[in-house]
């Protein structure tokens, strides 16, 4: 990670910034100094940086007003500040205007190498996925998957393929991973983008209602059929149809679901007149459907049928690495709809984030 990473140095005390620049020299980066916050914003203009190390206090600026043009200039540069004032009040302040992270004066040459590699590892993997995301266009801008870690870039790759493909998709993954958000942003970047994208949760509705909502029905074919409705699957038609907890079907739907795949058609219940299909299925699930087989929960056929292509999610405690940006989308995202001001967290609640079995 330290092969050509430019690290830019802000500190007005000269003995300080050349011993910083030692160190940070001596790791491997290429180090570009400033006495003055003027002068580093020159720097920021005319030079690629991927990371800045600044003292809170400059003689012309702060390093909250440095952090602010950096964002203007380079929005994934990541900024770490240096202060003398080991206060919450000052480490808040901070990482509520977006520095990754803050280091406490006298500096720790090890504290200062790890609190850097993460800062670039985290900068290295958002460009990535700031690069991935653009290349997925569409309705879908993915504004609500968040995350930077390698798992996620890994799935943002993924999905950049799959979205380019009609297959079937089988979303596998524990309750909270996002799995409907993944089947929404398959559907927008896909070809079928602009037909309609229809959701069914067939946990969610009870097993004597679950087939009318699925393949619709005609005019008298059971108790309370008044008129004749359209299932989800017509709703769908040429567009994609995402069965969530496609586990918990009952198995004599599970056979009717089978035979609308391999045909492409079915009847409405009550009726012998076969509709037409044209549907792309994703469908996800957080059971393990090739356990539910063995048990005799599942069909076989069915779930080869809608595994062809398997999408697995993982879970929080694997990609820790997202908690800080995860945290802020959320926190920022609670302050606005609640109409508060901003808020940031602190550096012992974060870390008691990541240390906990998500």
């Amino acid at each position: 990670m330290t092969n050509e990473m430019r690290i830019l140095l802000i500190e007005d005390e000269e003995a300080a910034r050349t011993l910083l620049e030692r160190m940070l020299t001596l790791s491997g980066y290429k180090v570009l100094s400033a006495s003055l916050g003027s002068d580093a914003i020159s720097i920021m203009e005319h030079e690629n940086i991927d990371l800045i190390v600044s003292d809170l206090f400059l003689p012309d600026k702060t390093a909250i007003e440095i952090l602010q043009e950096s964002r203007r200039i380079s929005p994934t540069t990541e900024v770490i500040v240096i202060t003398g004032h080991a206060s919450a009040e000052t480490a808040v302040k901070a990482m509520k205007e977006g520095a990754f992270d803050y280091i406490t004066k006298p500096v720790n040459f090890d504290e200062l190498k790890l609190v850097v590699a993460k800062a670039l590892e985290k900068q290295h993997l958002l460009s990535e996925n700031l690069y991935l995301k653009k290349q997925l266009k569409g309705r879908f801008e993915f504004s609500n998957i968040i995350g930077s870690s390698q798992s996620m870039k890994l799935l943002f790759e993924r999905i950049s393929r799959i979205a380019k493909t009609d297959s079937t998709v089988l979303i596998t993954g524990e309750s909270g991973t996002g799995k409907e958000l993944v089947a929404r942003a398959l559907h927008f970047n896909g070809a079928r983008k602009l037909k309609p994208f229809v959701a069914i949760n067939c946990g969610a509705i009870p097993e004597m209602l679950l087939e009318s909502e699925l393949f619709g029905h005609v005019r008298g074919a059971f108790t309370g059929a008044i008129r004749d409705k359209a299932g989800k699957f017509e709703a769908a038609n040429n567009g994609t149809i995402f069965l969530d907890e496609i586990g918990t079907m009952p198995q004599h739907l599970q056979g009717k679901l089978l035979r609308v795949l391999q045909e492409q058609k079915m009847e409405r219940i009550g009726s012998n007149s076969p509709i037409k299909l044209n549907v792309r299925v994703i469908s996800a699930t957080n059971l393990d459907l090739e356990q539910q087989v063995k048990q005799g929960n599942f069909r076989e056929d069915l779930f080869y049928r809608l595994n062809v292509i398997p999408l697995n999610l993982p879970p929080l405690r694997e990609r820790k690495e997202d908690i800080r940006e995860l945290t802020a989308h959320f926190l920022e995202k609670c302050c606005r709809l609640m109409g508060k001001e901003p808020k940031a967290i602190s550096r012992q609640a974060l870390e008691g984030l990541e240390q906990y079995y998500w």
